[in-house]
């Protein structure tokens, strides 16, 4: 029985091996394995919200084992170090306890096919001080991490009123990521007042974002772009285009003109890399940020037997352009590298990728949603705001989660959500 073994999963990994398993698994066609540092899955568009406690991230989260145990593939707890081409082989680290002891030794998963589908992490690009001082919002553990600072701020400043009564919080990086954090934190404050925080207001939060170019979201339409700065403003949000960081101490950011912006919390989210251990894993090619490069196949250049997709892979486009790391990136990576996979188990030509362009969409917590849209329907873009915007937005994730659950599953998980919205507080405050 041929093995696939998928590692990472994220948006992109979780639905090829769901999709994998359904289809290969269940029939006993082939033996799909799952490998994952954690043991449950989160939409990465949404640790924005677990981080300031607007989601419980307990409602959503899926367990890679139940799922698994569900979906016809294996899971495996682990984290990759290295690829063995020549025996094809996944090298795992030892997994270690809270105390730092090791529990499981240095793995080795066979397979005969393999799919790498491990995303991103920040990238800040050396600059001093960040990695001591900023949080990088790109997993749930930092997410959890700027919640906890973020509490106990509000929690002193409710239980010590002669302390300066403000939070003062600096987001470098004007991204989505960052654009869509400094709107949540405003949004959440106001819940914050209703859950014994009656001595907190919005006009104690005082947020900054920083962004080294001459606009916010500069991957998007400079429509987009200005319909976000513009509600940002209004929420009170600062925003600092042309400011570039460059160190980070206790007591604040250092920029390139000499100026020093204070902050309590520090979020770090100008840009991302791959994990340093994959730069020339397994002797595959990789570029900068240590992405694998990939054909039209979604094949590494070096070894037919080895895919990689999602933020983790370097796709260039007929027109020299690169595949953006999106969410929607992912899921059509998927699908292709599902048909691949598939293809090769049957001897049949494999497909050609072709990224899709659907358009973006910024979700301003509950102030706004701005994006635009790209398809059939519209020749060229679509501007579109307000609640429709945020209908749209929010089906992106139903999409991701009718790929994992499947449409029935997912309309109850939405109905439950429905009733979580009464017998739960708006806020997770733990």
């Amino acid at each position: 029985m041929q093995k696939i073994v998928v590692v990472g999963g994220g948006a992109g990994g979780l639905e090829l091996a769901t999709k994998l398993g359904r289809k290969l698994g269940r029939k006993k066609k082939a033996h799909i394995t799952l490998i994952d540092r954690n043991t449950t899955h989160l939409w990465k568009p949404l640790l924005h919200e677990i981080a300031v406690g607007t989601m419980d991230e307990g409602n959503d989260a899926v367990s890679y084992r139940a799922h698994a145990y569900g979906n016809g593939y294996h899971f495996r707890i682990g984290s990759m170090i290295d690829i063995d081409r020549d025996k094809r082989q996944v090298v795992l680290a030892p997994v270690l306890d809270e105390e730092g002891v090791e529990f499981i030794p240095s793995t080795r998963i066979d397979y005969d096919y393999l799919v790498v589908a491990l995303g991103s992490t920040s990238n800040d690009f050396g600059t001093e001080g960040v990695a001591e001082h900023c949080i990088f919002l790109d997993s749930a553990r930092q997410a959890h991490r700027f919640r906890n600072k973020l509490l106990n701020r509000f929690l002193r400043i409710q239980r010590v009123p002669e302390e300066p009564d403000e939070v003062r919080t600096a987001i470098v990086g004007g991204g989505a990521t960052g654009v869509e954090l400094s709107a949540e934190l405003h949004h959440a404050v106001k819940e914050f007042h209703h859950y014994g925080f009656d001595a907190i207001t919005n006009e104690h939060l005082h947020v900054t974002l920083l962004e080294a170019g001459d606009r916010i979201l500069p991957a998007l339409p400079e429509r987009i772009s200005a319909a976000a700065t513009r509600e940002l403003t209004n929420i009170g949000v600062k925003v600092r285009t042309q400011t570039m960081v460059t160190s980070a101490d206790p007591n604040g950011l250092h920029t390139k003109d000499g100026d020093v912006v204070e902050a309590d919390l520090m979020v770090w989210a100008a840009g991302i890399k791959v994990p340093d251990f994959m730069a020339d894993i397994g002797g595959l090619e990789t570029n900068r940020i240590n992405q694998l490069k990939v054909n039209e196949k979604l094949q590494t250049t070096r070894d037919e037997h080895i895919f990689a997709m999602g933020d983790c892979a370097e796709f260039v486009q007929e027109d020299g352009k690169r595949v953006p790391p999106r969410a929607q990136s992912a899921h059509q990576m998927a699908d292709t590298c599902y048909d691949n996979l598939v293809a090769s188990l049957n001897g049949k030509p494999l497909k050609t990728y072709h990224y899709h362009d659907h358009g973006s969409l910024i979700s301003l917590a509950n102030y706004s949603t701005v994006g635009s849209l790209m398809g059939n329907l519209t020749r060229g873009s679509l501007f579109i705001e307000g609640r429709m915007a945020r209908l749209v937005y929010i089906s992106l994730y139903r999409i991701h989660q009718v790929a994992v659950h499947g449409l029935i599953k997912t309309g109850l998980l939405m109905f439950a959500g429905r009733i979580n919205r009464w017998l739960r507080p708006r806020l997770k405050l733990h």
